[in-house]
C-alpha cells in the first residue's frame, strides 16, 4: 500500500509535522508498505530519508514562522499526486492543502486529514480578538470558534477520515457536530479517531542525564529549567522566562536555558537579561542525542504554548525523566498527566506549577515522568493508523472504534 503523506510546516531541520510525518513513515516502511511525503522547501526535488522518498515542492517562507514554507499553488500538489498514484492519502494541514481532500475524492484515493492544530487556537493566536486586552478577549472568545466552525464546515467533509491526537484536537469538530441544526444541514462529517503520537524511547532516556553533563549547564543548588521550542509567537515562550524569573524572585536559585530557533530569539534573550534571569540561549540544536542529554539534566521543562494539541517536546522531555510544566488550557495536560503541573497561562500560574515540580521528591518525579513516556511508543501510533487506513475500514464507511487513545 503506497501511502502519500502531504504537509506545509515542513521544518527542514525540526518540527513536530517533521518528526511526526517520519516517524510514521518508518513505521510504514517497517510493516511492508511504501511511504512517501510530500513537503514544500525552497526548490523542486526528490530525496531518499532513512529509505523513504521525499518529494518536495518549491514553496515561498511564510514570514514571521521561523522559516516555515507553504505551497501557494497547490494545484502542483495535485499534479504531483496523479503522478504518485497513492493508496492513501494523508494531510497534514488545514490551510493552502485541504483542497487535497477534494482531489482524493475524484480519484478514488481513502483520505485522512491530521489535526495537528485547532483552527479557532490559531486564530486567536495571531488575529485580532485574541490578545491580552480583556475586552478584546472577551470579543475573541466569542467570534473565533464561529469562523472556525464555518471553516471546518466547509473543510472537514473533503476526507473520509480524521484523526485528532488529543481530545483537545478533537473537541473542535465535537462541538461542530453539536451544533443546533448541523444534522438538518445534509453535510456529514467525517469518522473523528484518536491515534496519539508516540515518542522515540530509545533515543530520549533517563540514563541520558549525567554530573558532568549537567554541570556544563547550571551551577550546583540552582534548578535547570528547559525550554525546547520554536521561538514564534503561538509557543509563548515568554511565558516560560517569566515564569522563571518570578520562580528566581521567589528565592529558588534558577538557570533557563532555551533550544530553540525563531524570529523571537532577540527580544527573549532581552526580557531575560532585563528580568535578571541566569540564561543560556542554544538556538536550534541540530544534534538529537545532544538536545536527548539537554532534557535529561533537565530539572523541569516549560511547555507554555496555550493552543498545543499534543506537545511531541514535552512527551520527549517525560521520556528523558523530566516533569513538564505547561498551559491549562492546551491539551498538554492530557499528555502530561501527573509527572507534570499545569497552570493558567500566564507567569504567577506557571511559576507555582513550576515549584510544584521542583518541589517533588527527585528520583519520584523522573520514574513517573518516563513511566507517563512509555504510554506513548510510536509502534502504537503506527499500528493504529495502519488499522484505520485497512481496506474494511473505508470500504464499510462505518464509525469504527477508536483506534488509540490517549492515556487519562
Amino acid at each position: 500500500m503506497r501511502i502519500v503523506h502531504v504537509a506545509n510546516f515542513y521544518g527542514p531541520r525540526s518540527g513536530g509535522i517533521r518528526t511526526a510525518m517520519h516517524a510514521l513513515a518508518a513505521q510504514y516502511l517497517r510493516r511492508g508498505h511504501e511511504p512517501v511525503l510530500v513537503v514544500p522547501g525552497e526548490r523542486a526535488g526528490v530525496a531518499v530519508l532513512d529509505g523513504v522518498r521525499v518529494v518536495t515542492v518549491a514553496a515561498p517562507r511564510v514570514p514571521f514562522s521561523g522559516g516555515y514554507r507553504a505551497v501557494t499553488r497547490p494545484a502542483q500538489v495535485h499534479r504531483l499526486l496523479e503522478t504518485l498514484q497513492p493508496d492513501r492519502l494523508e494531510v497534514s494541514d488545514r490551510t493552502t492543502l485541504v483542497g487535497t481532500g477534494a482531489w482524493a475524492h475524484e480519484a478514488g484515493v481513502p483520505s485522512v486529514l491530521l489535526l495537528h492544530e485547532r483552527v479557532d487556537g490559531v486564530l486567536r493566536a495571531f488575529l485580532p480578538g485574541g490578545g491580552p486586552d480583556g475586552r478584546i478577549r472577551e470579543v475573541g472568545a466569542r467570534t473565533m470558534p464561529r469562523l472556525a466552525d464555518r471553516y471546518n464546515a466547509r473543510t472537514l467533509p473533503l476526507y473520509d477520515r480524521l484523526v485528532a491526537t488529543t481530545g483537545y484536537a478533537a473537541a473542535e469538530v465535537e462541538r461542530l457536530r453539536a451544533r443546533p441544526g448541523w444534522q438538518r444541514s445534509g453535510l456529514r462529517l467525517p469518522p473523528l479517531h484518536r491515534v496519539p503520537l508516540g515518542v522515540d524511547l530509545g533515543l530520549f532516556r533517563p540514563d541520558r542525564r549525567s554530573t558532568a553533563a549537567r554541570d556544563e549547564l547550571a551551577p550546583r543548588g540552582t534548578a535547570l529549567v528547559v525550554v525546547a521550542s520554536r521561538l514564534s509567537k503561538e509557543k509563548r515562550v515568554d511565558l516560560a522566562v517569566d515564569a522563571a524569573a518570578q520562580v528566581l524572585r521567589d528565592g529558588r536559585p534558577v538557570r533557563l536555558v532555551v533550544a530553540g530557533a525563531g524570529p523571537l530569539l532577540p527580544a527573549l534573550r532581552l526580557r531575560a537579561e532585563q528580568a535578571g534571569l541566569p540564561n543560556r540561549f542554544l538556538s536550534f540544536v541540530p544534534d538529537r542525542e545532544r538536545l536527548a542529554t539537554l532534557l535529561a539534566c533537565a530539572d523541569a521543562v516549560v511547555a507554555a504554548g496555550p493552543i498545543e494539541t499534543f506537545g511531541l517536546a514535552a512527551l520527549e522531555a517525560l521520556a528523558s525523566g523530566t516533569p513538564v510544566v505547561c498551559s491549562s488550557t492546551s491539551a498538554l495536560p492530557e499528555v502530561v498527566g501527573e509527572a507534570g503541573a499545569a497552570g493558567a497561562p500566564e507567569p504567577g500560574a506557571l511559576a507555582l506549577a513550576l515549584h510544584d515540580v521542583l518541589d517533588r521528591d527527585p528520583v519520584a518525579r523522573r520514574v513517573t515522568a518516563r513511566a507517563r513516556a512509555e504510554l506513548f511508543p510510536w509502534d502504537a501510533t503506527g499500528a493504529a493508523m495502519v488499522a484505520l487506513h485497512s481496506r474494511a475500514a473505508f470500504e464499510t464507511h462505518l464509525s469504527v472504534p477508536e483506534l488509540a487513545v490517549s492515556p487519562a
